[in-house]
């Protein structure tokens, strides 16, 4: 059996998943605790997203070497996170747990991109619903233990996931003859796989991903605040908001796999990208508890197809695993970005709604990026 097994493979995805997701429920607890405004909350967002940036790039070819470092770095920033006593303190903690995310991430999708080569978009949405159910459990799971346990004990319990990880992981790996090479990455060369993206191409994806980490951040990471401020006044009913954000990304997952089947990966991100610009602006103008949960089903399910469907796309074009790396660790620079210049705007503004102007740039800049790609060089559909 090759390690990571396909069973870990979900497990590593659905922890990072848990970890993508993990301030959006409880930053109004850690705002209260730590006494911050929101342009301080969204330097702990900036510190784990920059976090996971360094962690994509550094990715070895050892791919599994890779995870297992990812692992490891969890367990450690995220069990520092649960015990630390300030904001700074925190957001080193979040560092390190954002550079094992990194790591995860990108080793998993690449080994998953190599291993699944027919209808390579579908696969990649079916293994990525394990992402996005971690990330739907984190809002549940902030929403349902948080009442009756302590915020440190419940991320202790979060760090000692990433310890099992590591464990299984170990076994896997001894049970091989030898770490110096992935199996994926010879059966790669084998296939005559060329060494290098070009560099137009290495810059439309990585812009791509820039802005889309950006923008499901800014949505995932506000929104149980801005429900709180624009809906429900209660901590708890603001939280299960998020989470139907991440159940539809969740559900959707499993039903771009089926669309991608059909339509092709270039048309499901297009429609995606479409879907989402409407639904960003439809949520900014929501005044009630009900609007707010409804558009984010919405948004949920309209972001589902485009990180496996644009996944898909890069692996089609034959990167190199750092390539490839790089090109995913950059979604971090967008994700730690936007969501801090998202806090800016609404603590000068005095409008989170007003600030959801960001993630709309951001929306029609990637649908621009795609149909402006059919005129500028193929692309497959």
């Amino acid at each position: 059996m090759q390690s990571p097994s396909l069973g870990l493979m979900h497990f590593g995805l659905m922890l990072a998943g848990l970890g993508t997701a993990l301030l959006g429920p409880i930053l109004p607890l850690l705002a209260k605790q730590w006494e911050m405004l929101d342009s301080q909350s969204g330097l702990l967002m900036t510190a784990k997203f920059c976090g996971a940036f360094l962690g994509g790039v550094t990715v070895s070819k050892k791919l599994r070497r890779s995870l297992l470092v990812g692992l490891v770095a969890g367990a450690v920033g995220f069990g520092g996170f649960a015990v630390a006593p300030s904001m700074s303190l925190g957001s080193v903690g979040l560092f390190v747990g954002g550079f094992g995310l990194g790591q995860i991430i990108t080793s998993v999708n690449i080994l998953a991109g190599r291993r699944f080569t027919s209808h390579r978009g579908s696969a990649l949405s079916l293994l990525n619903f394990s992402f996005s159910l971690g990330a739907m459990l984190s809002a549940l799971l902030a929403a349902w233990l948080l009442p009756r346990f302590t915020l440190t004990g419940v991320l202790r319990g979060f760090a000692g996931l990433f310890v099992i990880g590591v464990l299984v992981l170990w076994v896997q790996m001894r049970g091989e003859a030898s770490d110096n090479e992935d199996p994926d990455a010879a059966a790669s060369a084998e296939a005559g796989l060329p060494a290098a993206l070009s560099r137009r191409v290495y810059l439309y994806f990585a812009g791509l991903l820039v802005l889309y980490g950006g923008f499901e951040t800014c949505l995932s990471g506000w929104l149980t605040t801005f429900a709180l401020r624009y809906g429900d006044k209660t901590l708890a009913v603001s939280e299960y908001t998020t989470l139907l954000l991440w159940m539809a990304l969740t559900v959707g997952r499993l039903g771009a796999s089926a669309v991608m089947l059909r339509v092709g990966e270039k048309t499901a991100q297009r429609g995606s990208l479409v879907l989402a610009s409407v639904f960003t602006v439809a949520l900014a103008t929501a005044h009630s508890s009900v609007t707010i949960a409804a558009f984010a089903v919405l948004l949920g399910f309209s972001l589902a197809p485009f990180f496996p469907a644009t996944f898909a796309l890069l692996i089609a074009e034959r990167p190199t695993a750092r390539q490839a790396g790089i090109v995913v660790a950059v979604s971090g620079l967008g994700a730690a970005a936007l969501p801090w210049m998202m806090g800016v705007v609404s603590t000068r503004t005095g409008s989170l709604q007003l600030a959801l102007a960001l993630p709309f740039a951001a929306a029609l800049g990637l649908l621009a990026m795609s149909l402006f790609a059919q005129r500028t060089r193929p692309i497959a559909d």
